[in-house]
C-alpha cells in the first residue's frame, strides 16, 4: 500500500475543524487507501469510533 503522506497530513491538520472532509479524484487514484490510512491514524490516536464517520459509495 502506497503511503499518501501529503494528503494524509492535510487531513490530520484539519482534523479538529468542524468541517466535512470530502475526498474526490479520478478512479484508482488512492481515495480509499487515503481514507483507510486516516482511519488507522484516528484509531492510533484513540479516537472513539462514534466520533468519525466514513461514507463510501
Amino acid at each position: 500500500m502506497l503511503k499518501r503522506e501529503k494528503y494524509l497530513n492535510q487531513l490530520i491538520e484539519s482534523k479538529d475543524l468542524n468541517l466535512i472532509k470530502v475526498i474526490t479524484g479520478v478512479r484508482r487514484s488512492g481515495k480509499s487507501t487515503l481514507l483507510l490510512q486516516y482511519k488507522d491514524y484516528l484509531i492510533s490516536q484513540n479516537v472513539r469510533r462514534r466520533k468519525y464517520f466514513i461514507y463510501e459509495f
